[in-house]
C-alpha cells in the first residue's frame, strides 16, 4: 500500500506518509539492466572480429544507457513523500519533492474539509484538503481507488477529533 497511518508517540496524534508505489525493487533494476544487456550483447558473439561489431556496439550501448537513464529517471522521481499529521490542534501536511524542496500547509482539524472531485481535476477522482483559507493536493500519484479509501479513512479521523 503506498500510504501508512501510524501513531506517534503522543497517542492523539496520528502520521499518514503517503509515496508512490514501485513495483520494482533496486535490486530488481540491477538484475534487469544486466539481463538486457547480456541479451543483447549474445547474440554479437557471432559477430567479435568483423567490423560488424562496430557498427551495430555503439546502438546496443545506446538502448542500454536509454533504458538505465528512464529507470533512474523513475526512481528519482519516485522520491517524492507526503506526511500528514493528524492532532486535535493542528493538521499539518508536507511534501517532499525529488529535488528535496518541501512544501508546508496548515489548518484545525475542525475546519478541514475532505473533497473528492470525481471529475474535472487533474486526475479522477482528485483528492484536497481544505482549510485556512487554502486547497492543497493529497495523493495525487494514488490510483483512483486508494484516493478514494483515503477520502473515506481522512474523513473518519476527522470526525472523530471533533
Amino acid at each position: 500500500m503506498p500510504y501508512e497511518w501510524t501513531t506517534r508517540v503522543d497517542p492523539d496524534q496520528t502520521s499518514l506518509t503517503l509515496r508512490p508505489y514501485r513495483s520494482l525493487p533496486l535490486r530488481g533494476f540491477v538484475l534487469f539492466i544486466a539481463a538486457t544487456a547480456l541479451m543483447l550483447l549474445l547474440p554479437l558473439l557471432i559477430l567479435v572480429g568483423t567490423a560488424l561489431l562496430w557498427g551495430i556496439l555503439p546502438f546496443i550501448i545506446l538502448v542500454v544507457s536509454g533504458t538505465w537513464w528512464a529507470f533512474r529517471r523513475n526512481y528519482r522521481d519516485g522520491a517524492l513523500t507526503e506526511t500528514l499529521t493528524l492532532s486535535a490542534e493542528r493538521m499539518t501536511l508536507v511534501r517532499r519533492t525529488p529535488d528535496g524542496a518541501e512544501q508546508h500547509w496548515e489548518a484545525n482539524p475542525y475546519w478541514v474539509a475532505v473533497k473528492l472531485y470525481p471529475t474535472g481535476g487533474p486526475v479522477q477522482q482528485y483528492l484536497t484538503l481544505k482549510g485556512d483559507g487554502r486547497e492543497v493536493e493529497l495523493g495525487r500519484f494514488l490510483t483512483e481507488a486508494e484516493r478514494q479509501r483515503l477520502a473515506g479513512d481522512l474523513r473518519q479521523r476527522l470526525a472523530a477529533l471533533r
